[in-house]
């Protein structure tokens, strides 16, 4: 069978008649309803585990970092010993769902650590897991014709597990999940508010590094009326927030680095002045090689900033996550692949984004891409920018609680796992390095 037959079996696999299309939409619209938090996602994992069984792999691998799935598929057709790994994540987020759909979640995690939390799947990896299930049911369906291995890796904890836990892509590797067959590429992709089927790539880093940071600010607690006779953390606390808003200003302007704190937790009441301010946020480089500047200035912030109250501050820095980098011979690999599934106006380089992704462990060491996948009511304006469609339901950001995707465009992410597995066990889609 040639090359573009199989390409037309694996279409009408994913989105003919008989196609898995409206399966994937209603796995995806049952996740929805049932979103599990960070290392959480038992009820996820188990529906994944029993579809790849159903599907006869050749391994079925579970309980891999916490809830980590993986199912290996060993094409009749071996030739050239290349495995490809698609990736999923699995993991929801501590956020309330408003995205007006009848299927939306109306969970709350009382036990989760911090808790209670709404969860919701506002980041969208409801339907990463619904895409790669629908490709391993294509690819199943033409494993006598693949000419090496495929693994389905279904990732939990990619948005961070609590602080005393450990999860994600890296535990993943760490647990033996790639020991064997080691893939030779890796594969995944990002839905996005982009106009609906359009996919972005950019040629460099696609993420940023990030790192998650913890300042415990101690004073020494006392009364609400005799302030004088303790040490009030509260203002130390202020100063390192005000201080944050310069450090951007300390490293060079011409990549972009961020310092954001997102949660704020003391331990008093309304008449006592407390003894801790703890301070959650997250570092954001563009480039990993600027992270080490400015954990030491944002360290050299707050330590000093409190002993100016006389208090104390401690600083940690938790979950590191590299970039996600895409070079240049993969993204030049991979271009006619994405261009044959989403046509070729609809293939665009993106600019940097300092949001994060761990499937960055999986790219730093078996090579591969990881793109965008437009799944929004847009359009682009003169200058190729994201701009909402008239009559539409605008573009919402990823983890804001409106945050939507459409199901209509789910079987373009399925079409795309199937057809960059195919052609990287091919040898078509390789770095040229590699040929």
């Amino acid at each position: 069978m040639g090359s573009d037959a199989i390409h037309d079996e694996l279409d009408g696999r994913a989105a003919g008649v008989a196609g898995v299309a409206g399966r994937v939409v209603a796995w995806r619209r049952h996740l929805h309803r049932h979103p599990e938090l960070s290392n959480r996602e038992v009820n996820t994992a188990r529906l994944v585990a029993d579809h790849l069984r159903a599907l006869d792999l050749d391994e079925v691998r579970t309980g891999i970092a916490g809830h980590g799935v993986v199912g290996v598929l060993r094409g009749a057709a071996q030739d050239g010993g290349r495995v490809v790994a698609l990736r999923a994540d699995m993991d929801a987020l501590p956020v309330r769902d408003l995205c007006g759909a009848d299927f939306a979640s109306e969970v709350v995690d009382a036990d989760y650590p911090g808790g209670p939390f709404p969860v919701s799947h506002a980041c969208g990896h409801d339907c990463h897991t619904a895409m790669l299930m629908g490709a391993a049911t294509v690819l199943a369906g033409v494993r006598e014709r693949l000419p090496g291995t495929v693994l389905f890796v279904f990732q939990p904890a990619e948005e961070g597990p609590p602080v005393t836990e450990e999860g994600g892509a890296r535990a993943m590797v760490e647990a033996g999940a790639f020991a064997g067959p080691v893939p030779t590429m890796a594969f995944g992709m990002h839905v996005t508010p982009y106009p609906k089927g359009y996919v972005g790539y950019r040629i460099g880093n696609q993420y940023g590094a990030s790192a998650l940071v913890r300042i415990v600010v101690t004073g020494k607690q006392v009364h609400g009326s005799t302030p004088w006779e303790g040490i009030d953390p509260m203002p130390a606390a202020g100063a390192v927030l005000t201080g944050i808003g310069q450090l951007y200003r300390q490293v060079s302007a011409f990549d972009a680095v961020t310092v954001t704190i997102g949660h704020v937790e003391d331990v008093g009441r309304f008449n006592i002045i407390g003894q801790t301010v703890t301070l959650w946020g997250t570092v954001r480089c563009a480039v990993e090689s600027d992270m080490a500047e400015v954990r030491r200035r944002l360290t050299t912030l707050a330590e000093h900033s409190a002993a100016a109250y006389g208090a104390t501050a401690a600083v940690e820095y938790l979950q590191s996550v590299p970039p996600v980098h895409n070079s240049g011979p993969w993204v030049e690999a991979g271009l006619p692949t994405l261009r044959r599934v989403a046509g070729g106006g609809r293939v665009l380089e993106t600019g940097a984004t300092l949001g994060y992704d761990d499937v960055s462990e999986f790219i730093g060491r078996f090579g591969g891409l990881y793109v965008m996948l437009g799944v929004q009511d847009g359009t682009l304006d003169a200058a190729g920018r994201p701009v909402p469609v008239e009559g539409g339901r605008g573009l919402v950001t990823n983890h804001n609680p409106h945050f939507y995707a459409d199901d209509d465009t789910l079987v373009t992410g399925v079409r795309l796992h199937a057809h960059v597995a195919y052609d990287h066990l091919a040898g078509t889609l390789v770095p040229r390095e590699e040929e």
